[in-house]
Order: structure tokens, then C-alpha cells, then sequence
């Protein structure tokens, strides 16, 4: 009922706004040339430059000053060798040229010479942002290990961010380890806790105002389905390929079909749901996020009187949507973690009947 009544009370504030604004949206004769000259609002590209990746972290501008952090630009082409220098030198507005080369857009470098080859080795918002969150997850990790190793959460209670993190880490151990990977929970949890928390700290990284969204770059997911794959193929035994090669009891022209199938579905659907479904859902909270505080300027340009109105309701839902990005980060990394649990038992599902039931009890 709340829902509907929040769905209400938009339609009514955008309807109060066309009624009141009308003609705000269309110049008038004597300000046309005004108009021409003035640079437009386009909330599409602000929305995907946003997105995508970078050169730089930008995070807002005053009149002439960048408020940015700019990035080294790594080249390297067979005609003139490596080229190193600051992204600053392609200038503001990327309009100018340096070395030979010229931004194309806001993510891509591209030789002024069309016919030289280029290979671009440049640490991006996206690349920084990846080894900065590395390098915070190893940091803590190995100062929880170091407190358990102390006895600080074995003899005595857990604090700090032990005390935050153990509980989700025996959250995924007994939701996830134990109940997909039977008795070999154990072996895996390495693994899984990682892949867990790097999505998490990635995803949380990127709701930073001016940060990259890392977790939702399509070669980020990519790189962590493909690795994905290659621990569910080394898990899979003989029974698990016997199964996929050569069904039993299944008629042969049944088998014809199946066998395909099933090794399409192996090697590209289960990597393939991994991979988008996280990025489809890193990408589509930014999105709404930005086209919430892109409505401000909007309705700015229609009437500065509408910009203001609409600014404390175009905040109150971004707070909000903050609020729900932040459960999405973690049902998204827990969705990826569960997943991988999923495929890599069944590569060994079936081959442990000559185990005795009590080796399957958990501990």
C-alpha cells in the first residue's frame, strides 16, 4: 500500500511540475541565439560516461576548476614505442591532442595517424580501483588472521572488524560451503570467501561519489566467470563427464540432442549467468541512481523554479536507492557466491556413493 502511495505522489509531483512549467521548456524568439550558444544537459551521456570507464576520477566542477585526479596514460605503438605521460594532457574537455594521440570520447585513446597501431596499457579509474580494493581486502584479511592466530575471537570474544566479519564468513560457510559441496566444503572456502568479498568491496567502492563502478564493467565480471569455470571444470570427475558425454539410458537419438546442450549449457550458460548477472545489476543501480539526480537538471533547464522544487524529492530518492544499492551489493556477491557453490557440486554430484553417510556429516 506504501509502494502505491509512493508511486501516487510521484505522478503527482512530475504532473505539478508540466502544469505549472509548460512553456518553460521552449525558448522564446529573442533568446534562441542565447540558447544555441549555451551547452545542453544530455542526461544520457552523463548517465554512461558515469558508468564507463575513465582516464580520471572526477568529482565535480566549479566554473573553470576540475576538481579530478588524473591518471597515467601507458602507449604503446611498433612505429614510436612506449609513450607515458598524465591523462591531463588531453585537457578539460579532452579536446586536445598530445604525442600523436587524442581521446575519442571519454574512454578511449586513438592515434591522430589512422594507420598506427596501438596497444593501451594505461592504469584506468577502473584498474586503480581494482588494486586499491585488493590491496584493502588483503589488509584486512591478514589482520583478522593475525587476531585469530593471537587468540583474540578463540579465547575471548571477536572485536572490531573481526567481530563484523565473522559472522558472514560463517554465514557463507554453512549456507553455502556446506549445504552445496558436502564433505568437501572445506577446500573450497577459500575460494568462495574471496570471490564473495571482493565483489562486495568493489560493489561498495564504487557507490563512492566519483568512483569508479568496477563491479559493473562487464570485463570484471568476465575475468571472475572465466576463473569461476576453470575451478568448476578441475572439480568435475569422470562420473560428472560420463553423464555429459554419454547420458545412460537415454535413447541415442535423444542423445544426439542432449549431449550439445548439455555442454553448451557447461561452458557458456553457467559462466554466462555468473557474468551477467552481476554486471546487469551493478550497472542498473548506478543508472537509476544517476537518473534521479539527473531529473534536478532536467527540470533546471525547463525552469530554475522546477530545478529547486524538484532537488529535495530528487535527494530523498537517491538516499534511498543508496540504502537499497548497498543490500543489492550483498545479495549480488552472496547470488555469485551461491552460484559457483551450485556448479562446482555438481561436478562431483553422484561420484560419492561409495562413501559412507556419516563422512558427509558436517562439523
Amino acid at each position: 500500500m506504501s509502494f502505491k502511495s509512493m508511486k501516487s505522489l510521484l505522478v503527482a509531483v512530475f504532473s505539478l511540475f508540466l502544469l505549472l512549467f509548460p512553456y518553460s521548456a521552449f525558448p522564446q524568439q529573442n533568446t534562441a541565439e542565447h540558447k544555441t550558444t549555451e551547452e545542453k544537459f544530455d542526461p544520457t551521456t552523463a548517465i554512461l560516461n558515469h558508468v564507463q570507464d575513465a582516464y580520471e576520477f572526477h568529482f565535480f566542477q566549479v566554473g573553470d576548476f576540475h576538481a579530478s585526479i588524473y591518471l597515467p596514460v601507458i602507449l604503446y605503438s611498433p612505429q614510436k614505442g612506449f609513450s607515458i605521460f598524465s591523462s591531463k594532457r588531453f585537457g578539460h574537455d579532452h579536446d586536445q591532442t598530445y604525442d600523436g594521440y587524442r581521446m575519442q570520447g571519454e574512454n578511449a585513446i586513438v592515434p591522430v595517424n589512422a594507420g598506427e597501431q596501438l596497444y593501451d596499457f594505461s592504469l584506468t579509474r577502473n584498474v586503480i580501483q581494482t588494486f586499491l580494493a585488493l590491496a584493502l581486502f588483503t589488509i584486512l584479511m591478514i589482520k583478522i588472521g593475525n587476531k585469530y592466530k593471537k587468540g583474540h575471537g578463540i579465547i575471548s570474544a571477536p572485536s572490531g572488524a573481526q567481530g563484523f566479519m565473522e559472522p558472514i564468513i560463517i554465514f557463507i560457510r554453512d549456507n553455502v560451503g556446506k549445504n552445496n559441496l558436502g564433505n568437501r566444503w572445506e577446500r573450497y572456502m577459500p575460494y568462495l570467501l574471496t570471490v564473495f568479498f571482493f565483489i562486495l568491496i568493489n560493489a561498495l567502492f564504487g557507490m563512492i561519489p566519483g568512483a569508479a563502478n568496477v563491479a559493473g564493467n562487464i570485463a570484471f565480471t568476465l575475468i571472475l566467470g572465466l576463473i569461476s569455470l576453470v575451478v568448476i571444470l578441475c572439480s568435475t570427475t569422470p562420473h560428472f563427464w560420463k553423464h555429459i558425454l554419454w547420458p545412460p539410458d537415454v535413447p541415442f537419438l535423444v542423445k544426439v540432442i542432449l549431449v550439445p546442450v548439455e555442454l553448451f549449457g557447461l561452458f557458456v550458460i553457467k559462466p554466462g549467468a555468473l557474468i551477467i548477472r552481476l554486471f546487469a545489476n551493478m550497472v542498473a543501480g548506478h543508472i537509476v541512481v544517476l537518473a534521479f539526480i539527473s531529473l534536478i537538471f532536467i527540470f533546471g533547464a525547463m525552469s530554475t523554479t522546477a530545478g529547486a522544487g524538484f532537488s529535495p524529492f530528487s535527494v530523498l530518492f537517491v538516499v534511498f536507492d543508496y540504502f537499497i544499492e548497498i543490500l543489492v551489493a550483498f545479495i549480488q556477491a552472496f547470488i555469485f557466491t551461491v552460484l559457483t557453490a551450485i556448479f562446482i557440486g555438481q561436478g562431483f554430484e553422484g561420484s560419492d556413493h561409495d562413501v559412507p553417510q556419516n563422512d558427509h556429516a558436517f562439523v
